[in-house]
């Protein structure tokens, strides 16, 4: 039975309030993630919030009602709360009527296997966490293994960037890594480095792409730095037909990712 909650002081509502906060969520290896959508989206991929906070309008709806009776089976921590108080955990003043704490999973190359997707995004000192939630939104919707994060980025489990994932921040394999230990690790299995640049003259629409490939992209102000590109197996550019010199870079790794996926089926036919 959930217990009620109404004090900002029980330890329980402060420990959820602190996972806003990265020193918090890398100490507890636990993230945030808001709203049934989301949430739902955990359990259907195998995920149950390990501590979960609810409103009483939140628990009346059915869906609602099943993940909170499976999430205290599996021995999770539910309480019902009012939604000021949900409001002060999610730090949002018109709070979803569900607040999750989830398990962060293993994020070093080892959680990679590069053999269950033909397809992975790689960016590389990526700092808006809306860009990172995106991006894993687009790799859920065209079939990418995963997001492997180079260099200092943004945190993949923060709040702002698992909103913008949709719940992909489940379906989708995330590791961090510097450059250093990542182009080992490539260079030792199969893996086509394809890097997004404006210093080449091959469009992305001509090239040839091969399985598994990894889709670089680079940072949103800087792009590719010169030794990363030279590394590459191919180097291609998204032409701008407008003002703009480039694109942003979720969009960027969306319209790289969905031509990729495009080409192999074109050539299957």
């Amino acid at each position: 039975m959930p217990r009620q909650v109404t004090a900002f002081s029980n330890d329980t509502v402060k420990r959820l309030r602190s996972l806003r906060d990265k020193k918090a969520r890398r100490e507890e290896g636990l993230f945030l993630a808001e709203g049934l959508r989301i949430i739902a989206e955990a359990r259907d991929s195998g995920r149950l919030p390990e501590i979960l906070a609810f409103s009483a309008q939140g628990a009346a709806h059915p869906l609602a009602a099943e993940i909170i009776a499976a999430a205290e089976a599996a021995g999770a921590d539910a309480i019902e709360v009012p939604p000021e108080l949900l409001g002060k955990m999610s730090g949002k003043d018109n709070p979803q009527m569900l607040l999750g704490a989830f398990r962060q999973r293993e994020t070093g190359l080892s959680a990679i296997d590069r053999a269950a997707s033909p397809l992975w995004i790689v960016a590389q000192a990526l700092r808006d966490p809306g860009n990172i939630g995106t991006i894993l939104r687009t790799g859920d919707a065209v079939g990418a293994g995963g997001l492997i994060l180079l260099d200092e980025s943004a945190d993949p489990f923060s709040v702002e960037a698992v909103r913008a994932s949709m719940g992909a921040i489940f379906t989708q394999a995330v590791a961090t890594a510097r450059w250093e230990e990542f182009l080992p690790w490539l260079r030792a299995g199969p893996g086509q480095l394809v890097g997004t640049s404006l210093k080449t003259d091959t469009d992305y629409l001509d090239a040839e792409y091969s399985q598994p490939c990894f889709l670089l992209i680079g940072n949103e102000s800087q792009g590719l730095p010169a030794d990363y590109e030279a590394a590459c197996d191919l180097l291609v550019k998204i032409p701008m037909a407008g003002r703009a010199d480039s694109l942003n870079a979720a969009v960027a790794a969306a319209v790289m990712a969905f031509h990729v996926r495009a080409s192999w089926n074109e050539a299957r036919r």
